[in-house]
């Protein structure tokens, strides 16, 4: 398992990057300002952040617990971001309608290519970070 030192670098650094790119996508997109943008995306990010240390925590458990181990075949890097990313938008919908003052449908779609620009980062992300921050070998206790 990884440390909590760990759990927060790399929610920290998954929310900061994911943040910039975001906002300067949807200041193309949009032609919104940054700032406005910037503001909604903070506290996304911050929403965001509690929940992939959260999130993280209990997903590396249930894989222990059913697995006994932590590693991350593929098809569970899939389900890892496609549940991860389910969890968001239940409270992001509402959000955007009400600070882009955007209908139902035009927040959903806004939110749905936030998703799959979200799923493909999370993926790329995540995998780099194992990449880069391998998860220690677990020591053995000796007699």
């Amino acid at each position: 398992m990884r440390t909590q030192a760990d759990r927060w670098r790399h929610a920290i650094g998954f929310e900061l990057t994911g943040l910039i790119l975001v906002v300067l996508g949807l200041n193309w997109i949009l032609g919104a300002g940054i700032g406005h943008l910037g503001v909604m995306g903070a506290i996304f990010s911050v929403l965001a952040t509690f929940w992939n240390y959260v999130y993280n925590i209990g997903f590396d458990k249930a894989m222990l617990a059913r697995r006994g181990s932590v590693i991350k075949t593929l098809p569970l890097r899939l389900l890892h971001a496609l549940l991860f990313e389910a969890g968001l938008l239940v409270a992001t919908i509402p959000f955007i309608m009400w600070w882009l003052s955007m209908s139902f449908w035009q927040a959903l779609r806004m939110d749905i290519g936030l998703v799959i620009f979200y799923l493909i980062y999370a993926f790329v992300y995540n995998w780099l970070y194992d990449y880069l921050f391998p998860i220690p070998a677990p020591h053995s206790k000796q007699g």
